[in-house]
């Protein structure tokens, strides 16, 4: 008789055991699996990272550094720059342009008092003391609007003027000397090398740069007294104690110009004016200041300006200047006035009173 429970194949109990370790490591793997999806967090996702393409400036720079770079040379260009001399050489009247640069650069070898043209007919000082660098200094004083305005209406004479009575007024105001005769070979020279200047700046504009920097106004008074501790800090060791300046060796010109005393600037000048002295002195002065890189402060541009202007000079007959009283400037030191205010406070300051009053007299008399 067969017994049923009895089974032929040997390998069937070792089959059963496998199957039922598989069965148990499964049940295991289910349960690892649920217990990591319950108590793992789920990773967070990565950032991405933004790759972007280098883009240049509008002058085509990829580098900080160039860019920096260009942005100097930008500001830069803002400003009128005079032409290269280089390029005088096709040009006709090359000799009497270069002349002319001579003559505002050394006005004193010509017509000081060892003068090779005219004997002591000016003070020994040179154009370029006033109109910076032969008259190419930014916010020097330089020439680059000349050309482009005049001939102009200017209210100091109530008349319209051309460059040779702009020229003149210099000889005879600022040089305390003798005008030329516009038909002269130097006033013709003159009048070439600041017409080659402006050669670039378009008709009827005053390029950026001309003439004097913006200064803001104090709001008391401008101080001598102050200003002579300026002065003697930080200009006398050029112009000297008594402001008399420095002569060179053969004592025919100024290696630094005088700023008060019968050398200087008379009181016609435009720099007699406060404001004309002070944006000159804030801006460039002392020696390597420039209007991006100054050396005194508002205060001490404005203080020393009134030490410099308080001191005597030279007189001239302006009783022909400014023919219309209320065209007078906010700081013209001599009256009349129409304006209300005294001779003091149109020489010191303080000028904002006097400037809104001038204006609204101005806007007043457009109406009528």
């Amino acid at each position: 008789m067969i017994n049923k429970n009895h089974t032929d194949n040997p390998l069937a109990p070792v089959v059963i055991k496998l199957s039922n370790i598989i069965i148990v490591l499964v049940i295991l793997l289910i349960a690892l699996l649920i217990l990591f999806a319950v108590f793992v967090p789920a990773p967070k996702p990565k950032d991405k990272v933004a790759i972007s393409a280098p883009v240049p400036d509008q002058y085509g720079n990829f580098t900080d550094a160039a860019k920096e770079k260009a942005k100097e040379i930008s500001v830069i260009n803002l400003f009128w720059q005079a032409p290269d001399i280089t390029t005088l050489d096709s040009n006709p009247k090359k000799e009497e342009v270069l002349y002319g640069k001579e003559l505002i650069a050394h006005t004193s070898e010509y017509f000081g008092p060892k003068g090779k043209i005219f004997l002591s007919s000016t003070n020994g000082m040179n154009c370029q003391n006033c109109h910076l660098d032969a008259g190419t200094k930014v916010f020097g004083n330089n020439y680059s609007a000349v050309a482009s305005t005049y001939p102009k209406y200017r209210a100091r004479s109530g008349a319209t003027e051309n460059i040779y009575k702009r020229v003149n007024d210099c000889f005879e105001r600022s040089l305390n000397g003798k005008g030329l005769d516009t038909n002269s070979k130097e006033m013709q020279a003159i009048v070439s090398y600041i017409i080659w200047l402006g050669k670039d700046v378009e008709k009827g504009v005053k390029p950026e740069g001309s003439g004097f920097k913006d200064l803001k106004f104090l709001e008391r008074a401008s101080d001598p007294e102050k200003g002579k501790l300026v002065y003697t800090a930080k200009c006398q060791s050029c112009h000297q104690a008594n402001g008399e300046g420095v002569l060179n060796g053969d004592k025919s010109s100024f290696t630094y110009p005088p700023l008060w005393g019968p050398n200087s600037y008379n009181d016609g000048a435009g720099l007699y004016r406060m404001s004309n002295l002070a944006k000159f002195v804030k801006y460039n002065m002392p020696l390597g200041a420039s209007h991006d890189a100054t050396q005194l402060s508002d205060e001490e541009a404005w203080d020393v300006a009134a030490f410099v202007n308080s001191q005597p000079r030279p007189k001239k007959d302006i009783k022909k200047d400014w023919p219309k009283i209320e065209e007078k400037p906010f700081d013209h030191p001599f009256g009349p006035y129409k304006d209300g205010f005294n001779e003091k406070q149109h020489k010191f300051g303080p000028f904002s009173p006097i400037k809104k009053k001038l204006e609204e007299m101005k806007k007043a008399n457009k109406k009528v």
